[in-house]
Order: structure tokens, then sequence, then C-alpha cells
């Protein structure tokens, strides 16, 4: 049994939806022996404050299953000096009973899960964490729905006969223009396709104005920045990396980040049958499939020391999926080290380093100039001097690394 569990004499289960919670609670050591004292059932959750001052201690652990509002029903608590987990809702999934189910009986189920051992907790992000990842949520939805309302319009013009020249931007000025001198339309067909234009451009807009503030937020926060000196990692990938990894120190070494993100081939050695799998199906998939597409930008490059390592993997191993997998490995070892704090200084900012400021000055946008008080000349000597001086991890692409040993206190 878990010391944490034994050390709690009363774990509250909590069954929270987005107006009402209700709430077990249980004393006892374990799943058998806790006994239920009370149930409280859909009470509102505008009273949750009050009802853990009035009803629970600062000794007590609240529990919850992972939900939309879960972090925010741990924050609210934490202002009241109480302390809540939050546990992962895919195993406690798996003990819902079958034959019935209630909030009253979610909210014990949630408890002795806890007390049982076998509850995965999930980490809550502070809120400037939360931030960003609310805000990297934005971007891909934008994008995704920029793509959609492209392929919805050319649809349209492919009904209709019309196929602009190749390399023709929708979401530009002059495709309006061309659209209009490519046949004759109808009004009807016209209202269509301004309709359509109008959804496309509102959908680039916000993709581009998510995109801006992604850039201007990794141009002003130094341990994000320091991303960006890996090769491979621009904005995007840099913010998703401080959005979902969040508190670097709950990973205490490379593997575990490596496993968190999904990089870990999957496998199966039971019975008499041994199965290897990929690395789909596990770990944080919007992570990943970021820093695979780092991955295969260095491949694509085939200059730097981890380009030249991942194509000797290629030519041994004869397969692109598993070169970029392992380069993408390599990528998320090296973030590791760098947002530990483990780096060097960088004597110069090359080329290659420079043009990635330049575009992400570019992303950050020209409105985001006079608001700091800079031109883009002195904006990018200023970005190039913190990383300088800032963090940098040179990658060893032929290094392998071994968990260390970790001190306990005695």
């Amino acid at each position: 049994m878990n010391d944490k569990v034994n050390a709690v004499e009363r774990v509250i289960g909590l069954d929270a939806h987005p107006d009402s919670f209700t709430a077990a609670i249980l004393r006892g050591p374990t799943p058998a022996a806790a006994a239920v004292e009370k149930v409280f059932n859909k009470v509102p959750l505008t009273q949750l404050p009050n009802w853990a001052q009035k009803h629970t201690t600062a000794q007590d652990l609240i529990l919850l299953e992972a939900s939309g509002n879960s972090f925010q029903v741990v924050r609210t608590l934490a202002a009241v000096g109480r302390q809540a987990k939050v546990l992962e809702s895919c195993q406690l999934g798996k003990l819902k009973e079958a034959h019935a189910n209630n909030d009253k009986l979610s909210a014990v189920r949630i408890g002795k899960a806890y007390l049982a051992g076998t509850a995965k907790e999930v980490w809550v992000p502070d809120p400037k964490t939360q931030e960003w990842r609310d805000w990297f949520h934005a971007y891909p939805k934008a994008t995704k729905r920029t793509t959609q309302m492209q392929a919805r319009l050319r649809s349209y013009l492919s009904d209709n006969g019309v196929r602009l020249r190749q390399g023709t931007r929708l979401t530009r000025n002059e495709a309006e223009p061309q659209i209009r001198q490519a046949r004759v339309w109808t009004s009807r067909q016209w209202q269509v396709i301004e309709i359509l234009l109008a959804d496309l451009r509102h959908a680039d807009q916000q993709r581009q104005h998510w995109r801006r503030l992604i850039a201007q937020e990794v141009l002003a926060e130094p341990e994000l920045l320091s991303l960006v000196r890996l090769c491979g990692v621009r904005e995007v990938v840099a913010f998703a990396l401080g959005a979902f990894v969040g508190d670097i120190k709950r990973f205490a070494h490379p593997k575990k980040l490596v496993k968190y993100v999904g990089l870990n081939p999957a496998f199966d050695d039971s019975g008499e049958t041994e199965w290897s799998g990929g690395i789909g199906g596990h770990g944080h998939k919007l992570l990943r499939s970021l820093l695979i597409e780092g991955a295969q930008a260095i491949l694509r490059a085939g200059k730097s020391p981890l380009a030249r390592w991942g194509k000797k993997l290629l030519a041994a191993k004869g397969s692109v999926n598993l070169a970029v997998a392992a380069i993408a490995r390599k990528l998320t070892v090296a973030a590791w080290y760098l947002m530990m704090g483990h780096w060097t200084a960088l004597e110069e900012v090359d080329l290659r380093l420079l043009g990635k400021i330049t575009k992400m000055i570019n992303s950050a946008g020209p409105q985001a100039l006079p608001s700091l008080g800079k031109t883009r000349k002195t904006y990018r000597e200023e970005i190039c001097q913190r990383l300088k001086t800032g963090r940098a991890y040179l990658l060893d692409p032929n290094k392998t690394f071994t968990p260390q040993p970790v001190a306990h206190p005695a």
C-alpha cells in the first residue's frame, strides 16, 4: 500500500459536473475497510468553497476524476486551503459498474480507487501553463478549419468546371478576381462563393492571430526561446513543449519525458508470442506529431550532426519511419536537458539560427514591434544576444543516456 494513502485518514471522492457535484466522505486505509461516513448529492458547484470549509479539513484529501472542469475545481479548493488530486479517467472508467451507475456510486468509486493504489494521478497545470494550453488548442483548430474551408471552396469551383492556376492562394486577395473571371457566374452561384470566401478568410485570420500570439510568447519567454536553438524546433514546437510538458521537474529522467510523449516503442512479450509495435497508440499524440514533423525536417536538411546520424540509421535499417522516430526521440531528450537547465553558452548565432529568428519575428507580426518600441533589426539583435547568454544544449546524437542514481533523504 502506498505510504501517502496510509497517511490520509479521510479521502473524499468528488464527482463534479458543470453545475453541481456529488461528494462521498470515506474513512479507512483500504477499499474494503473504508466506511462511507456521508454522501452529499448534487450540491450546486457555486457552493463548493463554502461546502469544503464546512465539511472538510486541511488534512482531508479530495479526489476527482479528470474531466472538463476538474483543474478549475482543484484551484478553487486550493484557494480555501484544501488539497485535491485529479485521477486519470481511463482507469476509473474501467471500474464503472455495468448494471448500475449514478453520481453517488461514482463518488465512492473515485475514493476507493485511490485507496487501492491503482489510480494514476494527473498533473494539474499552473495557471500560466493552462493558458498556454488553451492558446495552443485554439491554433490547430483554426488551422484545421482553414484547410476545410479551402477544400470546400475548391470543391465547389471544381463542380463548376473551374481550376485555378497552380500555386493560387485562396486566402490572398488576388484569388477573388481570378475566380470571378474564370467563368460567367449567376448571382446565386456568386453568393455561395462569397460566403465560402468570407468563411475562409475568417478562419485564416483566426489561424494567423494564434500563430502571432504563439510567436510573441516564445520570443518573450527565455525558456521557450532556448528550445528554438535545437534543429527542427521553431515557435510552434517550442510553445507546445512549454504548454504540454509544463513543470519539467516532474520528469526525473529524459526517458520519462520520452514515454510521456509516446516515442518509446510498444512491445508485448507474453506467453509464447513476442510482438514489437510502433510508437502510435500511447503518449501525447499532439506533441508527438509535432516532434515527428520536426524530425522529418531534420532528416531532409542533411547538414546537422543529428541529420547525418539519422541518415546513417536510415541506410542501416532501411525504414524512414524508424529513422524519423529515432530522431524525434533524440530531440525530446535534448529538450529535457535544456528545460532542466543543463546547458552550455552559445558562442555565436549561425546563419541557420538567424534565419529561424527572422521567420519567428515575421510570424509575430509587425504590430508587435511598435508595442515593444523597437525596430525589426534591433529586436533581432536582442533575440540573438539572449540566445547567446541563455540556454543552449549541444546535442550529441551518438551519446546514450542511462538513469542517474536518485539520492533519497535519510
